[in-house]
């Protein structure tokens, strides 16, 4: 009965293509009963105003690349589609900045921007699908994180609609807004349980001149030479763009070496980019297989890099369990989580690809296997995260999964903090309920 309803009401606000009814359960959850694509800031706010008028769940998405990144119900009563709301607002290229709706798709941004030489120096896992509001709502972000910062760093403005269907503004349209509190952050990865984002304005970077991508192996797999080196990497005057560090059975995926090797992506003027090449081909050599790329091999390598994590859009669940973890710890740390993942993948009998980054400790950890080992896996992964002080979250796993277990692991000393704005903004739970940390 509510779902009929609702279905009439919404039709009599939107047009028939913009409302549909759901017909089946999705393997992932954070569904609606009812769903509706708006495509105005005004068509958002009055799906939402209503809600809160009526007592009702919303439950929001992208493209749903995130679907199985938090929450603990199958469906809301409504679920808010951005897909149809995407569009650059406003572009400065002098004063390199960029105004885009939420639902924008990020490579469909960077190709846009390219054409005036610059970029967004986001990497997000999925570009062509994942959207702009998706990845700053996730804080998603990629190796390129060790030189150019996260989402917190570039996004300069946001256009907010709050539950109550308030719309509300937060920082400016350039770079120096230096005035007050930057509200932006309280935003950036709360999984859309504040606010729904409707427009993001962002900073831009110039093209790089030259790119590049190291590749050094280490075929002995010792964890002693691959630290040594990390640490004279970060201790000398070398800049690279990312320092990602792939378990075994990523790099024969990606590149067909079995053994843990280090991408280093280098971006600069083309002097400064085949200078840094040398260096780390002299601090290499005498531990592990140095090899620079081609052109064609650091796109190909690239491509596909950004394509190993789960895809929650076209997730389809097989014969065995599928389970995406994100972990952060100290930056050489992540020597022992992608080791970690390793020996796990041969210990339970399961498929694990980790990689992670030395120079931030952010790592991804994607295990397949059956539920008994993945679960095995997982507990075992945490217990290794927890005595090296930092954190596991679960970033994507079937809804029945996510029921059984805790996806954003033990509540943190200042859950009270995250409840107490909760309550403030939303008091009647309705955007996202149980998406993010502590089940708020």
């Amino acid at each position: 009965m509510i779902a009929e309803r609702l279905f009439s009401d919404l039709q009599a606000l939107f047009s028939a293509e913009q409302v549909q009814e759901t017909t089946e359960a999705h393997l992932l959850g954070n569904g609606g009963e009812v769903t509706v694509y708006p495509t105005s800031e005004a068509e958002i706010a009055a799906v939402l105003t209503y809600a809160n008028q009526h007592g009702y769940t919303v439950s929001t998405m992208g493209a749903g690349t995130k679907r199985g990144f938090g929450g603990l119900v199958q469906s809301a009563n409504i679920l808010l589609s951005l897909s149809r709301y995407k569009g650059i607002v406003e572009h400065v290229p002098g004063d390199m900045t960029v105004t885009v709706k939420a639902g924008t798709p990020f490579k469909e941004l960077q190709d846009y921007l390219a054409t005036y030489g610059q970029q967004l120096s986001l990497d997000p896992y999925w570009p062509e699908t994942a959207t702009v509001g998706g990845v700053v709502a996730a804080n998603d972000s990629g190796p390129k994180r060790h030189g150019y910062g996260s989402c917190r760093d570039i996004v300069i403005g946001m256009r907010l609609v709050y539950p109550d269907g308030q719309i509300i503004r937060f920082g400016g349209k350039v770079v120096k807004n230096v005035a007050g509190y930057d509200m932006n952050k309280l935003f950036i990865g709360s999984m859309g349980t504040l606010a729904v984002i409707s427009e993001i304005t962002l900073k831009l970077r110039p093209l790089p001149k030259c790119e590049s991508l190291v590749v050094i192996a280490f075929r002995s797999r010792a964890l002693m030479n691959i630290r040594s080196l990390a640490t004279q990497i970060l201790d000398s005057m070398l800049e690279p763009i990312s320092l990602q560090l792939m378990s075994p059975s990523l790099s024969r995926e990606l590149i067909g070496e079995d053994a843990y090797c280090l991408a280093i992506a280098l971006e600069d003027v083309e002097s400064s980019v085949r200078y840094q090449e040398k260096v780390l081909q002299k601090l290499g050599e005498p531990q592990a297989v140095v090899s620079i790329q081609s052109e064609e091999e650091r796109i190909r390598f690239w491509h596909q890099f950004y394509r190993t994590g789960i895809n929650g859009a076209t997730f389809t669940q097989g014969d065995s369990l599928t389970v995406g973890l994100k972990i952060g710890v100290k930056n050489l740390d992540a020597l022992k989580i992608v080791e970690t993942a390793d020996v796990l993948a041969n210990s339970y009998d399961v498929r694990i690809r980790a990689h992670g980054g030395i120079g931030q400790g952010l790592c991804q950890i994607d295990i397949s296997g059956d539920s008994k080992g993945v679960l095995a896996a997982i507990a075992e992964m945490r217990k290794q995260v927890h005595e090296l002080k930092g954190y596991a979250v679960v970033t994507h796993a079937p809804l029945v999964f996510r029921q059984q277990i805790n996806v954003w692991g033990e509540k943190p000393a200042h859950f009270f903090l995250y409840e107490g704005i909760k309550s403030k903004i939303d008091p009647n739970k309705m955007l996202n309920h149980k998406r993010f940390v502590g089940g708020i």
